[in-house]
């Protein structure tokens, strides 16, 4: 689950970078729809990008022994674009994200933001282990502390245990004898 946790959080908030540039440098409008949009497009890349990548895939490999070396590599980018496209498209739909600007702006608001998702995804794989040994001890140190909280707020306080030997010299006065003794004394100076 700490996994899970720490993958998601982490590449939300790299989504989100990703998505606000996209709207600072597209005419696709992000704004404050950044938040549930990365949450949209991280679910996406973490559990639909990797079953529409192997389909792609399977499809590309049966014509695979037809290609050179760098046909395979165009081949490899195509279909890496076309799927940050998929996953821009589902992200705009379900998401608050707008494209804007007429016909043209449309167009680009379009084209332009898979680039960038590219872009993004291998800056990200390229730092993502590092990212998420970091988020995963911000995660361990957070639930320490909330673990620590909860067995300091769940038990109740110790009942202080009364020495059964203090109270036998007890006269009514609720006293025991060391504190007789000290009174006296305090009497006597």
């Amino acid at each position: 689950m700490k996994k899970w946790v720490v993958r998601f959080v982490s590449l939300l908030v790299f989504n989100i970078v990703v998505l606000l540039l996209v709207g600072f440098l597209t005419p696709a409008r992000v704004g404050w729809a950044a938040l549930w949009a990365g949450i949209v497009m991280t679910a996406l890349v973490i559990w639909v990008k990797p079953f529409v990548e192997k389909w792609f895939r399977s499809m590309a490999a049966r014509s695979a022994n037809r290609r050179t070396r760098a046909g395979e590599k165009v081949v490899e980018f195509l279909l890496a674009l076309a799927v940050a496209f998929l996953v821009w498209i589902a992200t705009v739909v379900l998401s608050g994200v707008h494209i804007g600007g007429g016909l043209l702006g449309s167009f680009w608001g379009y084209v332009i933001p898979p680039g960038i998702l590219l872009i993004g995804w291998a800056v990200y794989a390229a730092v993502d282990d590092r990212v998420e040994s970091h988020a995963g001890a911000l995660y361990d140190r957070a639930t320490r502390a909330r673990n620590a909280d909860a067995v300091s707020s769940s038990s109740t306080p110790p009942v202080p245990q009364r020495d059964p030997s203090a109270g036998r010299g007890e006269r009514g006065d609720g006293l025991t004898d060391e504190q007789r003794r000290m009174l006296d004394e305090l009497g006597k100076g």
